[in-house]
């Protein structure tokens, strides 16, 4: 017979071996699995993209993801509600982080983006995109869409930090704002017709610049919008059509003027890569090739050539859908962007499973900064999209990046565990 220690010591026992079986049953596995595998994945094909390189990336990218590991495990064990009360004070310290990075940051590659901290580049963009939703979500979960003039509070959040990053310049994570912009407003309750508004500037600078004769058809139908959709109705369509015409107007000079040399030569190049094949083409040209050699099933893990002598720059970084494209072919792209697709669909869920609106919100923002950057990142590397500089998110290497983006999954595991806990409930 056992003792009365004894029994006492099989019980602890067998009660943490049920909470370790509860815990493991109630693990978000898509939320944990999918980032995990990509980490790995990832770190493989930046050993095999420096394997020629007289330096080695690939065991920080795993060293960054366990210390982001570590920090989603600790945000999901608390409720993000208890951070509302903290927000100012996260959205101030980042606005000061992009204004020292104008002031004091460090430059590569013709942009200044990053802070010199202890030895190690911080790029306070990325930390902008989280800190962006948060207050975002915050914003728009206490005043709701109603009216135009409810637009001002969340375009004031979100302008200053797009400002400060877009003349650093960094084009590619300015338009992560204006996507998550859109998204959560939507999400909040704006009308359709209002995000079609909102990107009907974009579609105008577009059509001037490549077909100005469209306008005379698409100018009239945002008008059309206006009148459907928008209060005081004859003003709002004059005022529309005014703005679509200024920004038919001011798109040449914006041109000329608003954009760096090298941002203007991505745009055109993206159109037509040959023009340039050994300078500005020469990425999206080898990051095609690369992708293409892979055929159906690649050449295997580390064992691709066009990897190995390092014909695409950049690969380990925005470029490393290319390696893998060339190293495990099109069924490994597949599985890729297939584990993507389901860790959104899976942030989708979530978000309608949440307690509270500024929960929902908070995941349908971390899904949209996620997902817009796949779907740019890979466009890009398969010639569908211009140079943008936008990581591919848990496989870009990356610090600040990769942090983020394990951060953002914490609260999204946050919320994850409170909505299963009140659906049981």
């Amino acid at each position: 017979m056992l003792s009365n220690s004894g029994l006492r010591s099989h019980r602890k026992l067998a009660r943490r071996k049920g909470r370790l079986k509860k815990s493991l049953i109630n693990m978000d596995w898509i939320l944990w699995g999918v980032p995990f595998l990509l980490v790995v994945l990832a770190g493989l094909l930046i050993a095999s993209t420096q394997r020629m390189a007289n330096y080695a990336d690939w065991y920080n990218h795993w060293i960054t993801a366990a210390l982001g590991i570590v920090l989603a495990i600790g945000i999901a064990q608390l409720p993000l509600e208890r951070i509302r009360s903290i927000l100012i004070p996260i959205y101030g310290l980042t606005v000061l982080s992009l204004v020292a990075v104008r002031l004091v940051g460090t430059s590569a590659l013709g942009a200044q983006r990053w802070l010199s901290i202890g030895g190690l580049n911080v790029q306070p963009s990325e930390f902008a995109k989280l800190t962006a939703i948060l207050v975002l979500a915050a914003v728009l979960d206490r005043h709701k869409i109603e009216h135009p003039m409810d637009l001002l509070k969340p375009l004031g959040v979100i302008v200053v930090p797009w400002i400060l990053v877009f003349v650093q310049p960094d084009l590619g994570t300015s338009l992560v704002f204006g996507a998550l912009l859109l998204t959560m407003l939507y999400w909040a309750g704006m009308p359709l017709e209002w995000v079609l508004l909102a990107l009907s500037v974009l579609v105008t600078a577009v059509l001037t610049g490549i077909a100005p004769w469209t306008l005379m058809i698409w100018i009239p139908f945002v008008g059309f919008l206006a009148y459907r959709s928008l209060p005081h109705r004859r003003f709002s369509t004059t005022v529309a059509i005014a703005f679509q015409a200024l920004t038919a107007w001011a798109t040449p000079l914006m041109w000329a003027h608003g954009l760096k040399e090298y941002q203007r030569e991505r745009l055109v190049l993206f159109l037509d890569p040959s023009k340039d094949p050994l300078g500005g083409g020469y990425h999206l040209l080898q990051s095609k090739v690369g992708i293409g050699s892979g055929g159906i099933f690649g050449t295997g893990l580390l064992n691709g050539q066009l990897t190995k002598l390092r014909f695409i720059p950049e690969q380990h970084t925005d470029f490393i859908f290319s390696a893998l494209g060339e190293e495990m072919g099109f069924v490994g792209t597949m599985i890729v962007i297939f584990g993507f697709l389901l860790l959104m669909l899976r942030l989708l869920q979530v978000a309608r499973q949440a307690r509270t609106d500024f929960e929902s919100l908070l995941v349908i923002g971390v899904g949209t900064m996620l997902m817009f950057q796949v779907v740019v990142n890979i466009f890009m590397t398969i010639g569908l999209g211009p140079v943008t500089g936008i990581p591919l998110p848990f496989m870009s290497y990356g610090r600040s990046a990769l942090l983020v983006n394990f951060i953002s999954l914490g609260c999204c595991l946050s919320v994850a565990r409170r909505g299963h806990s009140f659906s049981k409930t």
